[in-house]
């Protein structure tokens, strides 16, 4: 069963959080839902600044710390999240989807529960940033995953990293769920990262153009709608950036 990663839920992705959702939904008022709250230092962050009513989800009941906060319990894996459609106007789900097995059912589930117009925003551990690339191709196992015992129960700890998931794969999952808009940014520059990453800069966009033209001409995987996202797994915010933290609207006019 999921358990909020709350070990590694901090202030600057909180942050980040937060910008990218203002930019996204501008409106600084409504209903919030926070998915995988853990101890609520989002929901106190968002108080700070904004005029939501926030109210949490999680595996575990009791780890909330932020007064008058109501928390309902699911399992994310298993179960819809327990809100009749169109029941918040911002849904933030920080440092969880790379806990859990079914990240893409989870977004359907956060578009269902949003309003037409509302806001999504994740964040997870940036797997595509030169570091992790580089352990990767070394080792096999990204940044912040690794080798992963059989049972292990402390889902909401980094040993419960079980879904590495690039910025492309979560693009293009909330556009399948029915999202529009989507927007990436990261919650800092990882300082490990900058060097290789600039010394390979060059080398790493010659073979992406070598690439994009290969997958275009041979599989015809590329469209207008996927390319951009493609793109963006070579940019300098993806190869330096320690935290990736994505948003989405709801369309306004939506069939979901």
């Amino acid at each position: 069963m999921f358990t909020s990663g709350v070990a590694l839920s901090i202030p600057a992705i909180h942050l980040a959080t937060l910008r990218l959702a203002s930019e996204i939904r501008p409106a600084a008022a409504g209903e919030h839902l926070d998915i995988g709250a853990g101890y609520g230092e989002l929901i106190a962050a968002l108080r700070e600044r904004a005029q939501y009513r926030s109210r949490a989800c999680d595996g575990h009941l009791g780890l909330m710390r932020v007064p008058d906060v109501p928390v309902d319990r699911a399992d994310l894996d298993r179960e819809p999240l327990p809100y009749p459609p169109d029941s918040f106007d911002l849904v933030t789900c920080t440092e969880v989807i790379e806990h859990i097995e079914n990240y893409r059912g989870l977004f359907r589930e956060a578009f269902r529960v949003l309003r037409p117009g509302g806001a999504f925003v994740l964040s997870t551990p940036n797997v595509l940033n030169f570091r992790s690339r580089l352990r990767y191709f070394f080792f096999g196992f990204h940044n912040l995953f690794g080798p992963l015992r059989v049972h292990e129960t402390e889902m909401h700890t980094a040993a419960g990293h079980i879904s590495p998931i690039g910025c492309f794969y979560i693009a293009h999952a909330l556009l399948n769920a029915g999202f529009e808009d989507v927007r990436l940014t990261v919650d800092r520059w990882q300082r490990g990262s900058i060097p290789g990453a600039a010394l390979a800069w060059p080398f790493i966009q010659l073979y992406r153009l070598l690439a994009r033209r290969k997958e275009a001409r041979r599989f015809k995987t590329l469209d207008p709608v996927n390319t951009p996202h493609v793109e963006r797994m070579n940019d300098w915010d993806v190869l330096v950036g320690r935290t990736i933290v994505m948003g989405a609207r709801k369309p306004l006019a939506s069939q979901g």
